[in-house]
């Protein structure tokens, strides 16, 4: 809609659609006659994402195709329809499918939020597929990389990322990616503020009986002490999520223990011939 603040905006152009289009060309993330499932949860993150991708598309050189896909896995009628009103709002045409996630994951009591998020992927990678999509794009930031760089390292005694473009294991031909991988979250948050947008958190029942009870998620738990050790850090050196980011570009293999690829453990150690 025209009261929408976006790309007429200095500030939010060069905070937002300059980086989604960096990340678009640096990792090679849309390619002619693409079809592109723009995958919608109702968050801010995925909701900008989508603007972007219109955007995108009105400034293109090549032709693609954009399908904007909401799934309802369970939502509250309220929640739902406030996916609706805000699309409607931002001019987004979405269309909605249904599954089961939430009634299958709700009893679960080990790692629910996993469950329900390899769930989500599967069921967005199939209807994408029969829609005739190639691709499905996330919405996740560079906050969520550095910040599941670092959770890796803390609590899963692993060094890995978020990566930009993923090819599926399980979907032939169809692939995976993240073209706001260079946004910062304080800018989308600044850029919904301006609108005055209010967007759904994670909207599952399992996380709302929490938050009535004043708990959090052990995944959410985890991810706001990252986000705490970004700040503090921050605070001594400004150039520490940069570097964190930087870190796994960065890899010098002659200094590691092992690494692992396709699954298949390497010994560096093994490596280095005897004196």
């Amino acid at each position: 809609m025209s009261d929408i603040i976006l790309m007429k905006n200095r500030r939010f152009r060069e905070k937002l659609f300059s980086r989604f289009t960096k990340a678009v060309v640096t990792y090679d993330l849309v390619k002619e006659n693409d079809h592109i499932a723009v995958c919608i949860s109702g968050g801010k993150d995925s909701m900008l994402m989508a603007k972007l991708f219109q955007e995108l598309d009105n400034c293109r050189k090549f032709p693609f195709r954009l399908t904007f896909l909401v799934m309802d896995p369970g939502y509250s009628e309220k929640n739902l329809e406030k996916i609706k009103e805000n699309a409607s709002r931002l001019d987004i045409p979405i269309q909605i499918f249904e599954s089961p996630i939430f009634g299958a994951v709700e009893h679960i009591e080990k790692s629910p939020c996993y469950l329900c998020a390899r769930m989500r992927r599967g069921y967005l990678y199939k209807k994408a597929q029969d829609l005739g999509c190639n691709k499905i794009a996330l919405g996740h930031h560079y906050d969520d990389v550095i910040e599941t760089i670092l959770m890796g390292m803390l609590w899963g005694g692993q060094i890995q990322t978020m990566m930009p473009r993923l090819h599926s294991v399980n979907f032939e031909g169809m692939q995976l990616i993240r073209p706001m991988y260079f946004v910062r979250e304080d800018d989308i948050k600044a850029w919904r503020d301006a609108n005055s947008l209010e967007f759904l958190q994670c909207a599952c029942r399992f996380t709302e009986s929490l938050e009535l009870q004043g708990a959090e998620t052990a995944s959410d738990s985890k991810r706001l002490v990252t986000k705490r050790i970004i700040r503090e850090l921050k605070k001594d050196n400004p150039f520490v999520e940069a570097n964190i980011f930087k870190s796994v570009s960065n890899i010098n293999l002659s200094t590691v223990l092992a690494y692992k690829k396709d699954g298949v453990v390497y010994s560096v150690l093994d490596e280095t011939p005897e004196p």
